[in-house]
Parts: C-alpha cells; sequence; structure tokens
C-alpha cells in the first residue's frame, strides 16, 4: 500500500508541474505574440477644465518613444510610461496598465492650476490647488489673475487656498477676475460685474467675507445697482461698508 501511495503522490506532482509549465508557456507565447492594438487615454479633469487633451499625452509618449502601439505587448514597459508622464508638469498623476485585447490604458488627472499670478516683480506663473507653482504654459482656461507684491511663499500659503474657494463656487468663479495683493499684504478684488472694488483686508475668514458680500449682492445691490458703489469692504466682522461713486 505504501508504494501504492507513493506512485499516486509522485504521479500528482508530476501532473502538477506539467499542467502549471503549460499554462507558464501558454501565456508567455500569447503575450510575446499580442501586438499593442491601440492607446487609449483618459484625462480625469478637476473642477475646472484645463488645457491637457489626450493628443497631448500621446505626445509626451512619443516624444520619449514610450508609444507603445504597435510593440509586441511583452515589450511594453509600463513603469517607464508612468514614471515619464508623473514628471510631467501639466500631471499630477499617471497609471498605467494592458488589457487582454491588446490594448494599453492610460489614466492621467490633470494638474490645473487656480490662479494666474502676474506680480509687481514681473513674476508669471500659475499656482495649483496644492500651492504648487507651476511655470506659464498658456492655458487657455479662464483663471482669475492676482497681481501686486505677492511672492512665493504668499501665493503657495495664502492665494492656493483663495484660489480654491473661489474656483470650487460657481458664482465667484464667473464673477472674480482679479485679485489684487497690497503693499501692506491686504487683499483687494475685482469684479466682473459692477464698477467697484472689493476690499477682503487681510487673508483671514475669507469665506464668510464672501458669504457676507454674497448677501449683500443678493439683498442690496439687486434693488440699488451694481454700478452704485466704487468700493465695498467686508474687511471687518459682521459689518459692509461702501463708498458711493
Amino acid at each position: 500500500m505504501n508504494w501504492k501511495k507513493a506512485f499516486v503522490i509522485t504521479f500528482n506532482v508530476i501532473i502538477a508541474i506539467y499542467l502549471l509549465l503549460a499554462v507558464t508557456a501558454f501565456n508567455k507565447s500569447s503575450d510575446e505574440d499580442m501586438v499593442c492594438q491601440d492607446v487609449h487615454v483618459n484625462v480625469n479633469r478637476s473642477v475646472i477644465d484645463g488645457s491637457l487633451s489626450a493628443g497631448d499625452v500621446r505626445n509626451m509618449l512619443n516624444a520619449h518613444q514610450l508609444n507603445p502601439k504597435g510593440m509586441a505587448m511583452s515589450q511594453v514597459n509600463l513603469r517607464a510610461m508612468e514614471e515619464m508622464l508623473n514628471g510631467e508638469q501639466l500631471i499630477e498623476h499617471a497609471e498605467c496598465y494592458k488589457t487582454q485585447e491588446g490594448k494599453v490604458c492610460v489614466d492621467v488627472t490633470e494638474r490645473v492650476p487656480v490662479v494666474r499670478v502676474m506680480a509687481h516683480n514681473g513674476d508669471d506663473y500659475y499656482v495649483d490647488k496644492d500651492g504648487g507653482i507651476m511655470n506659464n504654459t498658456g492655458y487657455a482656461c479662464n483663471l482669475m489673475v492676482a497681481t501686486g507684491h505677492i511672492s512665493h511663499d504668499y501665493a503657495k500659503q495664502v492665494l492656493a487656498p483663495i484660489g480654491r474657494l473661489i474656483m470650487a463656487d460657481d458664482f465667484w468663479r464667473s464673477q472674480i477676475e482679479q485679485l489684487n495683493v497690497l503693499p501692506d499684504q491686504t487683499i483687494e478684488l475685482v469684479p466682473r460685474v459692477g464698477r467697484h472694488i472689493i476690499y477682503l483686508g487681510q487673508p483671514v475668514g475669507v469665506t464668510k467675507k464672501l458669504d457676507r458680500l454674497r448677501k449683500f449682492y443678493q439683498y442690496g445691490l439687486s434693488q440699488v445697482g451694481w454700478n452704485k458703489y466704487s468700493r465695498i469692504s467686508v474687511e471687518f466682522h459682521n459689518q459692509i461698508v461702501c463708498k458711493k461713486h
């Protein structure tokens, strides 16, 4: 009985090894023979539409000779593709993977700025939602422009949160076209509608100041007219101070 049992165990082990090698060889052959038929690029948008397109991503791959279309799937280097794309200024995150149909999929999350800085010292750059500095890349998207006495630290620590707040709100995104930083680091806003300047004061409690200003727009300016005042200050808590033209 012992030799029969040993024979059965040995036979089963041999069969298992054979099946494993057969499956491995089959998959390897299939992967080597399959050619990448297409590259599918998906650009995940943020709160605003940026300028990055699927064609731009393909051009990046082409420029670094990493476009896998027409290559054997076994030769496609997904890691190299991801590392290159993640190093691009316009991309926040990239992920690449293969499909069983012979396609390579590229999912990218676009890095979109929330404010353009045109400082008094001649600096011209963008700031993204996380406070990252981006070179001027000719974005066509509708962005608030920040002017005045702006350092890189001020842009990262102050303008990025304000930019996120304004760009995430449909009303303020369409209403505020310019932010100006005065020498004392206080802030003015220039609206698209109305011949007035909005004075925020120090960049603290901005959410509450904008909420107070929104109510004044709804229940004040809508009654007396958008052009009656030249200056509207929401600097102080629970107060709105207006100056007539």
